[in-house]
């Protein structure tokens, strides 16, 4: 009898593995893995040390809905979908653009959401900033 039970115990254990997704047919799917989501710090960090840039200064700038909890995820490394990576590179786009003085704006190149995200697709570890000449001293 206890060995039915332990038998039980550890197929309720690897139930919880799977996610019964909503459908005509009962599916059983692997849930994705929190490590999986969690991509640690990004280059995007980098990039606003060097612009000497704050989160705050990100939501303040954006004419989206962008959120101080959106930017500091995104900061962390937490998996964000495509339209929110997106959001948060044309934040960084445009405040980095607004704290430029005008001669230089011209020169400015705008990154792409594959330069501030190591898991974005077409992320490229060996790119070079084009804007290096123009980084505050």
């Amino acid at each position: 009898m206890k060995e039915q039970e332990s038998l039980d115990a550890g197929n309720r254990n690897k139930r919880r593995d799977f996610v019964l997704m909503q459908g005509s047919a009962c599916v059983y799917h692997r849930r994705m893995d929190d490590m999986t989501r969690d991509h640690g710090q990004q280059p995007l960090v980098e990039l606003m040390e060097r612009w000497g840039l704050s989160g705050h200064q990100l939501v303040e700038t954006s004419e989206e809905q962008l959120n101080h909890k959106q930017v500091q995820r995104a900061r962390k490394g937490r998996q964000l979908t495509l339209h929110l990576m997106q959001k948060v590179t044309r934040a960084v786009n445009d405040a980095i653009f607004k704290s430029l003085p005008e001669k230089k704006r011209a020169d400015f190149v705008p990154y792409l959401h594959r330069h501030l995200f190591n898991y974005a697709k077409g992320f490229d570890a060996s790119w070079s900033d084009p804007n290096e000449a123009l980084w505050p001293k």
